[in-house]
């Protein structure tokens, strides 16, 4: 059967929009095996269906993962050493506490409200005392001792009170704690006796010990408090940087784990030229 004038125009602007795009592809790709196959696609030959991957991107989304889970890691490590702080400061609140009601029995015997002479005042003075120093042999975490100096020079923390916190695959940093438990250095609890109450002498040198004791304490639990404070900080950055390295990671990764070549050539045209055909001649 003949074709009609209207049908052979057809197929002759048909066939220049085809070349046309041909010639386009041509330009765009040159002779290079990514061309050949995107003309093979846009004139109907077979086209090779491989998957289509990318290994630089699958090699940065590893990276990405990889730093993820170590700053990750890292923001665990610093989580534990505020938790540590936290013990170290919990414990030294209760000994500023304990220091607090020695200094306000004496003020209570000076002004005649208690009597430094009796037995029972001056055993709930030694209670007090006795309680500091558990306060202090007491305060652990996970094995190690963050007040009592006698409790270190181990491999968890040295013998001036430094633990070893690795906060990134390089390397990290010390925190330190403070011997509050040490003669050598100005802290005797033993010098806290509530037998001294019954006299105005002794009772006000008692005073002095409790009074230079709470301040240097509280000294100590400031400083703990700030550095808990300055690790939790810390560890909410780590954490956020971690999110943000996954979503990076994420990204980096191809939408479609299939991506075939037939895609990859098809989004190229669509991209570049908007369509394989022009509908609109």
């Amino acid at each position: 059967m003949a074709l009609t004038d209207i049908e052979k125009s057809f197929l002759y602007t048909y066939s220049q929009q085809l070349l046309q795009q041909d010639m386009l592809t041509n330009r765009l790709f040159g002779s290079s095996a990514v061309g050949r196959d995107l003309r093979s696609l846009v004139l109907g030959d077979p086209v090779r269906a491989t998957t289509f991957t990318n290994p630089f991107e699958q090699a940065m989304s590893g990276t990405l993962r990889a730093d993820a889970q170590s700053v990750r890691q890292a923001s665990r490590n610093v989580g534990e050493a505020a938790a540590m702080m936290g013990v170290a400061r919990t414990e030294m609140a209760t000994i500023v506490d304990a220091l607090d009601e020695m200094e306000d029995m004496i003020d209570k015997i000076n002004s005649g409200e208690l009597d430094g002479t009796s037995l029972v005042v001056q055993g709930d003075f030694d209670a007090l005392r006795d309680k500091i120093t558990g306060a202090i042999s007491g305060a652990d975490y996970n094995g190690i001792a963050v007040l009592d100096s006698s409790q270190w020079d181990t491999s968890q923390i040295d013998a001036t009170g430094n633990v070893h916190i690795q906060s990134s695959a390089s390397g990290g940093f010390d925190i330190t704690f403070h011997s509050v438990d040490d003669p050598s250095s100005g802290v005797n609890w033993s010098d806290l006796t509530g037998a001294d109450l019954g006299a105005a002498g002794t009772r006000a040198t008692q005073l002095g010990y409790v009074q230079t004791l709470k301040s240097e304490m509280e000294s100590i639990l400031d400083v703990y408090q700030g550095k808990e404070d300055s690790l939790q900080s810390q560890e909410i950055q780590l954490q956020s940087q971690a999110q943000l390295l996954d979503k990076a990671a994420q990204m980096r990764m191809p939408s479609d784990p299939d991506y075939s070549l037939e895609k990859l050539l098809a989004d190229l045209v669509a991209d570049q030229l908007g369509s394989i055909v022009d509908s609109s001649g």
